[in-house]
């Protein structure tokens, strides 16, 4: 299923950006390929602090 999602969510941002190209308006992402890396970076180092199960409580450290 996950595999068959990231497919679609693809086939989605394709139909998307091509709407965009169309009608000649500036897409709402980074239009080169660093600003792009930059949000991959983001989601991996997301994913590394998920798997290494590390965080801070940072409502608990404000007493919320």
């Amino acid at each position: 299923m996950s595999w068959l999602l990231s497919i679609l969510a693809l086939g989605t941002g394709l139909i998307a950006g091509a709407v965009f190209a169309l009608l000649n308006v500036p897409i709402p992402a980074p239009p080169e390929l660093a600003g792009v890396m930059g949000i991959v970076g983001i989601f991996l180092g997301y994913r590394l602090v998920q798997t290494l199960d590390i965080g801070i409580d940072l409502l608990g450290m404000v007493g919320i």
